[in-house]
């Protein structure tokens, strides 16, 4: 290896790449002297032959070699391009303009902002609260005793022994009134996680919101009217109700409330299990068992709670018959709302 053979391809490159006019000239002298088989790459492959003591003399006549041709070659493919953009005056401005498509919020998220709407009307405030849980907020402050048969009404997916992703928003409540004092006014909407079998009415994980009120002389006609005033105002007046006595380990009395299937009009489908009806909540009046875990005096305040699916709500809603198509980020169904 000589210093002016170097010399040599650096004036053969200059005068080459002076020549090239379009990419396609300018891609073969890319080939040429810069491609994996190209002249500047064999060169430094020659530096292997080159005496050691030579050898940091031409290996920084070659890195100079290499960046040089590199910025000169960068810099005419700038040229090139720029040139063969197109003139402005070639654009026909009397043509629409393309339209932007502009997305929405999941159905989901606008069932969950409409629900809060209607609850803060009503004097609700909004909570959050953990969805990695501890078994006592889950269940043992919400009267569920270790090894009692109410934790099986909920299948857990538990972390460790004390851990748990949260079967319910419900947990939240207890949160909130061991910080605070009555009167108390809160709903708690969030995701949710059970280890359920996937169906068309049921998922491993679905979004909740849970509500409580406590003060002193808390009755349950108010538990009724506040929900009632809810699903008039969520699904429009002319539907039928109805409260049917449940268990909840955390309330007592307990009930849950039904209205009008909006998909069969209430004939009876495969979503109301032909009956005609759909759940929409759990609720009932807090059980004073509850009170003990969070000090609050069972003999001077009383309280109700409820908590309602987002998903069942929005299929209520919007007359969709399968709640696994909420999570499968179908455009064709998105696009409908």
């Amino acid at each position: 290896m000589q210093r002016s053979e170097i010399e040599r391809i650096k004036s053969d490159f200059d005068q080459e790449i002076e020549k090239a006019s379009t990419s396609g000239e300018l891609e073969q002298v890319r080939i040429k002297f810069l491609s994996r088989n190209g002249i500047v790459t064999k060169l430094f492959d020659e530096l292997k032959s080159v005496p050691g003591e030579d050898k940091p003399v031409f290996g920084k006549l070659l890195n100079n070699l290499r960046t040089e041709v590199t910025e000169s070659f960068n810099n005419k493919k700038l040229i090139i391009e720029s040139n063969q953009l197109p003139d402005s005056s070639s654009i026909d401005l009397t043509l629409p303009g393309k339209g932007i498509k502009i997305g929405s919020r999941h159905i989901l998220t606008q069932t969950l902002f409409e629900i809060k709407s209607i609850f803060k009307g009503l004097g609700f405030s909004v909570y959050d609260g953990p969805e990695l849980e501890s078994d006592y907020y889950n269940f043992e402050a919400l009267n569920f005793p270790p090894d009692h048969p109410a934790r099986d009404m909920q299948d857990t997916f538990f972390v460790s022994d004390k851990f748990l992703l949260r079967t319910h928003t419900t947990p939240v409540q207890i949160r909130i009134m061991e910080k605070e004092q009555p009167p108390i006014r809160a709903i708690m909407p969030g995701r949710v996680y059970r280890n359920e079998a996937i169906s068309s009415r049921s998922y491993c994980m679905f979004h909740q919101v849970d509500g409580i009120y406590v003060d002193t002389d808390v009755s349950f006609a108010e538990l009724k009217g506040t929900l009632v005033s809810f699903a008039e105002q969520f699904y429009g007046e002319g539907f039928k109700y109805r409260f049917r006595p449940s268990f909840f380990p955390f309330t007592e009395p307990s009930a849950e409330m039904d209205i009008t299937c909006y998909i069969c009009k209430g004939k009876g489908c495969r979503v109301c299990k032909h009956s005609g009806w759909l759940e929409i909540l759990g609720c009932g009046m807090v059980d004073p068992n509850v009170f003990k875990y969070v000090n609050y005096d069972a003999e001077k305040y009383t309280g109700y709670a409820f908590g309602m699916g987002i998903e069942r709500i929005a299929m209520l809603k919007y007359g969709i018959d399968d709640i696994r198509i909420f999570f499968e980020n179908d455009l064709r169904f998105l696009k409908q709302f």
